[in-house]
């Protein structure tokens, strides 16, 4: 039934769980999987008080090393599990909008997300991205609480 599964994930205990479901998943469907990484874009003004950041590539490198590590456990699960696998970043500080477009641009017929990520239960109360890519994507999402 589904052959092409995004697995969004953020490094979070909670995702990681959902990413070793989503392998075993995709193995019971024949599937193959997209992991997905949003990055967020780093400012260099909050109002009108300037951050003392690291130079923005430098910022950027860092961002792009979280994300391939955190997308390289997917690959390993799914290389060990004798699944294909595709690794996707995004920048967008709009979370569920960078899963929805990962999702369309890799023509996945599936989304696989935890229930909440980073933030927790606190995000189940206060409208996780989950609920959002949910409200918002015409793609079958299966949530793994």
């Amino acid at each position: 039934m589904f052959k092409h599964i995004l697995v969004p994930t953020d490094g979070s205990q909670f995702s990681q769980d959902t990413v070793r479901r989503a392998v075993s998943f995709a193995k019971e469907a024949g599937a193959r999987i997209t992991a997905f990484y949003a990055m967020r874009e780093v400012p260099y003004y909050l109002g009108d008080k300037k951050l003392h950041m690291p130079p923005r590539s430098a910022t950027i490198e860092l961002e792009e090393k979280e994300a391939q590590e955190i997308l390289g456990v997917v690959e390993n699960l799914c290389r060990e599990a004798g699944i294909p696998c595709d690794k996707l970043t995004l920048t967008n500080n709009i979370v569920y909008e960078a899963i929805i477009e990962a999702a369309t641009q890799s023509g996945c017929d599936l989304i696989f997300m935890a229930s909440h990520g980073h933030r927790g239960l606190k995000a189940l109360l206060l409208g996780s991205e989950t609920t959002k890519v949910l409200t918002h994507t015409k793609i079958p999402v299966l949530v793994f609480r």
